[in-house]
């Protein structure tokens, strides 16, 4: 019998939640038909507390990107709490030491530094407050419709959609259309910081930008001394079929930020990681950012785990031979459904189907509700739904989820 799973009646958990937590999120998650309070947990699985199933391909943006309870990091953290904790984050540590000398050898081009934080957004704060330390600059471009987060800065480079609600935002940030490299040649200028971008946005409807469009921007960059960040939360860490989605691309970011898939799904880890250049500005002011839990000697060690997996011969080959399979089905249900099916986006596992209008993101979520499958609608873009698997599924998943689609879509059309 489980200690904590099912511990009360699904029905009366909801209520608890809605009057000790969230009555507004509640109320969303009854008009999406996604009343769902996740209890046992496995896998590509997740089941309610009235024992339904679900493959989830949310992944809550690719933080199950291994699954639920992945065996590899629960056993390396079980291990792991006979002799560590979160550590102390004035101190040095061996663990965190030993996972940035592991992102070094894995990120791009010469990026070698990293300083850990406890979540994406707390990730990107860090990369705008190098970014404007080491320039002297103030000034943030970043992209319409793009989303980095719901805290400080990473808020004020996000969409209107989020920050509006919260001004009087902090001056400086600017926001372009996102692949229009015509439209980033205006707004960079001697006062620019740092150009900031999710190299794919998820939030945004899953964009891919013209083929030239990384090329010429990391030239625009050089050419009048500012930063490039490129914000890879979602996209990195095998999403795309590659360790990184701009290995597609062959640029090198001054900033690459990852999170989410670094916890495993076990322990909360994000990190912020640097070229040479820019730890001039840390070699002066060592602590001038702190992070009590970024960096947790815990999470380092789940988030080595979770590297060793991705990093095995054979497992990029895999999200590749799955994100075929999807890409074979979802045609083949565009053909079907050509009304209703407007776009197919993909990039390896990462996917965007566009719908006939913004209305259809909530009805095609909780339409797939239905049938056994959580996904999500693109928030800044809600006509798009977002199909993000787990990097671990095997065929008879996909023709599960494949399935799923089909019968949403006959649903809806």
């Amino acid at each position: 019998m489980s200690r904590f799973i099912g511990r009360k009646p699904q029905a009366e958990v909801i209520e608890e939640f809605a009057t000790y937590v969230s009555s507004g999120r509640v109320a969303v998650y009854k008009a999406l038909d996604a009343a769902i309070v996740p209890g046992r947990r496995e896998g590509i699985y997740l089941y309610d507390l009235e024992g339904n199933r679900y493959i989830n391909c949310r992944t809550s943006g690719g933080v199950f990107n291994l699954g639920h309870r992945p065996p590899r990091v629960v056993a390396a953290v079980k291990a792991a709490l006979d002799e560590l904790d979160v550590g102390d984050h004035l101190l040095m540590s061996e663990q965190r030491a030993a996972l940035a000398h592991r992102l070094a050898d894995l990120t791009p081009g010469d990026i070698q530094y990293t300083t850990f934080a406890s979540g994406g957004a707390e990730a990107i704060d860090i990369a705008i407050k190098l970014a404007r330390a080491y320039t002297g600059r103030p000034k943030i471009i970043s992209a319409r419709r793009g989303y980095h987060g719901h805290t400080g800065f990473a808020l004020a480079a996000g969409s209107d959609f989020f920050k509006n609600k919260f001004g009087p935002i902090p001056p400086g940030f600017y926001n372009v259309p996102f692949g229009d490299i015509a439209a980033m040649e205006e707004m960079v200028d001697d006062q620019t910081a740092a150009v900031i971008l999710e190299t794919i946005p998820a939030v945004g409807g899953v964009l891919i930008p013209p083929d030239d469009y990384y090329p010429r921007l990391r030239q625009l960059c050089d050419e009048r001394g500012a930063q490039l960040i490129l914000d890879e939360v979602q996209t990195g860490l095998g999403r795309t079929g590659r360790m990184w989605a701009i290995e597609e691309w062959e640029v090198v970011p001054d900033i690459l930020v990852m999170g989410k898939g670094l916890s495993g799904g076990v322990y909360p880890m994000a990190a912020t990681c640097y070229r040479p250049h820019l730890n001039d500005f840390f070699e002066r002011e060592p602590f001038s950012h702190l992070s009590t839990f970024g960096g947790a000697d815990l999470g380092c060690v789940a988030a080595m785990a979770m590297l060793d997996q991705i990093t095995e011969p054979g497992f990029l080959e895999h999200v590749q031979a799955m994100a075929a399979q999807f890409a074979d089905g979802l045609t083949r249900l565009q053909r079907r459904y050509p009304d209703l099916v407007r776009d197919i986006r993909q990039r390896g596992l990462f996917i965007g189907l566009e719908l006939p209008d913004d209305s259809y993101g909530m009805r095609f979520t909780a339409a797939l509700a239905r049938q056994g499958v959580i996904a999500n609608f693109a928030n800044n873009f809600p006509a798009t739904m977002l199909i993000l698997p787990p990097l671990i599924i095997q065929p008879e998943g996909v023709e599960m989820v494949l399935a799923a689609l089909d019968r949403a879509c006959a649903t809806l059309a």
